[in-house]
């Protein structure tokens, strides 16, 4: 069934980014803030922004291949029916699930995710993502909600990245400002069980977390299974700001097929 308006359809289409009508039910939210309390819990050594593959558990309760022990949780959240159906409209009936990050910004002191575009840091071939970004929490221009600059995404271009090695930063590589006019940002600002969509090449940060509130939500990665996960690529090279195990992290074949032929549905998993 649609979940989006053909509307909502034509904006992502021609901004590049969207917030649908569409939000989960608040006891489900109610729920996955519980799994995000026991997240937070269990990596007490990782900052709550770089909780990166929260869907992967590793193995006996110790972490997974990137240093985070995740949840069953927010595998089950990146398979919720009426996601996959809206993900569906904007890249087609073939989906594979490749990333679930957690981006939690603590009262006071949330980092900052400086201006990028998703594709200088993914193994994938044709880049073509995706990005479905639930708010647990409240995300509000005060708390650092995310910012996208519209139809950043219309040329298809990579665009030049400066390395910037600075802790307070969730990410080390930023968008040359010459790239794009920050005067044309907009604030998505989102309730809990709202969400926002993204394209791939949309340039798009968030503020820091000054406030007194937390600001919580979850980044789910799917692409469509025309591309390749390639495995021995790395395109930051280590210079990320995250920890990253492409080569050895799990993908699943959510919806349809491989159409590629190339993707391993099979690495990562316990034998």
């Amino acid at each position: 069934m649609a979940c989006l308006t053909q509307s909502e359809v034509a904006h992502y289409r021609e901004q590049g980014y969207l917030v649908p009508a569409f939000s989960l039910a608040q006891q489900q939210v109610d729920r996955l803030r519980v799994s995000l309390e026991r997240l937070i819990r269990d990596n007490p050594d990782v900052r709550p922004e770089k909780l990166v593959s929260a869907h992967i558990a590793g193995r006996d309760g110790a972490p997974n291949a990137e240093g985070v022990r995740g949840h069953q949780d927010f595998l089950e959240l990146a398979r919720d029916s009426a996601i996959l159906d809206a993900v569906e409209q904007l890249i087609g009936p073939d989906i594979v699930l490749w990333g679930c990050h957690v981006f939690c910004k603590p009262a006071g002191d949330g980092l900052e995710t400086p201006w990028h575009q998703d594709g200088h840091y993914w193994p994938i071939r044709p880049l073509a993502t995706c990005t479905v970004w639930l708010a647990l929490d409240a995300s509000t221009r005060d708390n650092g909600c995310l910012r996208v600059i519209p139809q950043s995404h219309a040329s298809r271009v990579s665009y030049p990245h400066l390395v910037e090695d600075r802790q307070e930063m969730v990410l080390q590589l930023r968008a040359a400002p010459d790239a794009f006019d920050e005067g044309a940002a907009v604030d998505l600002e989102l309730q809990p069980g709202q969400m926002s969509m993204h394209d791939v090449h949309m340039i798009h940060g968030a503020r820091v977390n000054h406030s007194t509130r937390r600001r919580a939500g979850v980044a789910l990665r799917y692409m469509p299974a025309s591309s390749v996960f390639e495995r021995d690529l790395n395109p930051a090279n280590g210079q990320s700001g995250l920890p990253v195990a492409f080569a050895t992290r799990p993908l699943w074949l959510l919806r349809g097929e491989d159409r590629s032929g190339r993707n391993d549905f099979h690495i990562g998993f316990a034998s």
